[in-house]
């Protein structure tokens, strides 16, 4: 009998052993006919290098570009503050890093490209906007802009994390002035276009808010390592995985979930060197960790729920997301 049991035992683990690798085929065959349709999408971009034009040409050409781009020249300033921009030592000095990294834009078109396709199959309905490239003082609070009709990508924040140019910035921003960054920072862009802020000011709202824009990049950028969708380092990204459970109960035990005080926006979701436990692991953890709780409950109610398209899971209230989700860290 304790024989038959095993030889039992062996073929009812065969048969499930064959089940979930036909499943994981079937899987894998659907993603592949989803990928084949992205890439199947017409799409028509152009990068327009302003960047180029601008320090490039002659004061004579200013009326032009104005002509041309005039949501890049405020009607206040006058044409000197323009010519006067073309020759400051260190635009120029910008634009010469802009044009060692960014010799052409046949890679970046291609990763717009790509990117486009994915967000024409989702987002059928959205226009595809005029892609811009600048030179912006390194303004990385600015690093892209995206709108329905424009999409502005400030190059002289993506020149590599180790420029020398970018002495004396904060390490936890320098790491982020990648270009490995630029696919992952203009989809967090297009999910603050696509998506309101939540009027619903709870911590969990917040939470879910960050996560669905993260989810976002999953399905938009499906082939982009995690780290770079949410401006981590690789190591950061092994932390967070690590410490899940850790987190879940700090943020449980201490009652967070249903606060609206602006204190927990600061600490564990809002762009910094670590989040702010007050513990002795502070150090060690990487800023907006909030928001990489947030991206693990959308996934897990997309993952309970996957008869719903990309909208209905985006449009689906925080308190209702979270409740289906059936969220529970890994151990």
């Amino acid at each position: 009998m304790i024989t038959n049991f095993k030889k039992l035992q062996l073929v009812l683990i065969k048969r499930t052993l064959l089940f979930m690798m036909l499943l994981g085929s079937f899987a894998c065959d659907s993603d592949s006919d989803k990928e084949a349709a992205i890439n199947a999408v017409p799409i028509s971009l152009e990068v327009e290098r302003f960047d180029q034009e601008f320090y490039g040409g002659a004061a004579s050409k200013i009326p032009d570009l104005k002509a041309r781009y005039p949501f890049l020249f405020p009607v206040q300033y006058k044409d000197s503050v323009w010519i006067a921009r073309q020759k400051d030592s260190l635009q120029l000095l910008l634009q010469q890093e802009v044009n060692k990294t960014f010799a052409d834009t046949a890679a970046l078109e291609k990763t717009l490209t790509h990117l486009f396709q994915h967000i024409t199959y989702y987002f059928p309905n959205l226009p595809i906007p005029r892609v811009v490239t600048l030179t912006n003082n390194v303004d990385y609070q600015l690093k892209t802009v995206y709108t329905d009709s424009l999409l502005l990508i400030s190059l002289d924040t993506f020149l590599g994390s180790k420029n020398p140019l970018y002495e004396g910035i904060p390490l936890y921003v320098k790491k982020e002035l990648d270009p490995v960054y630029l696919p992952g920072q203009i989809v967090d862009k297009f999910g603050s276009y696509y998506l309101p802020q939540p009027e619903d000011r709870t911590f969990l709202a917040q939470l879910i808010y960050y996560g669905k824009k993260l989810y976002l990049q999953d399905l938009l950028l499906p082939h982009l390592e995690d780290y770079l969708k949410i401006g981590y380092t690789p190591s950061e990204l092994d932390w967070a995985v690590d410490n899940e459970l850790f987190i879940w109960q700090y943020f449980v035990e201490k009652q967070l979930l249903y606060t609206t005080h602006p204190e927990f926006q600061q600490r564990f979701l809002d762009p910094a060197p670590f989040s702010k436990f007050y513990l002795e692991i502070d150090q060690e953890s990487p800023g907006g960790i909030g928001r990489w709780v947030g991206w693990q409950i959308v996934k897990s109610f997309a993952a309970q729920n996957p008869e719903r398209s990309i909208q209905q899971v985006l449009q689906t209230p925080a308190l209702e997301l979270f409740n289906q989700s059936k969220y529970k860290p890994k151990r």
